[in-house]
């Protein structure tokens, strides 16, 4: 069953839960942004044409530590 409500008349679980759906949609987005940002720069990495080298942070830490 839904129950319309005059707007600022709605129950505050009602709107806990319209605040509540907000985050968590705005959550994913920005979640589905950086991994699409993160990708294209891999992608930009793998196509570097100039030949330098060029680490993701941490990588050269790790090359480090091995030796």
């Amino acid at each position: 069953m839904v129950r319309m409500y005059k707007p600022g008349s709605e129950p505050e679980e009602v709107k806990l839960q319209k605040a509540s759906k907000q985050i968590v949609q705005n959550a994913i987005q920005q979640a589905v942004q950086q991994v699409s940002q993160e990708s294209r720069q891999r992608g930009e990495r793998a196509r570097d044409s100039r030949g330098s080298l060029q680490l993701g942070v941490g990588e050269l830490t790790k090359k480090h530590e091995k030796k």
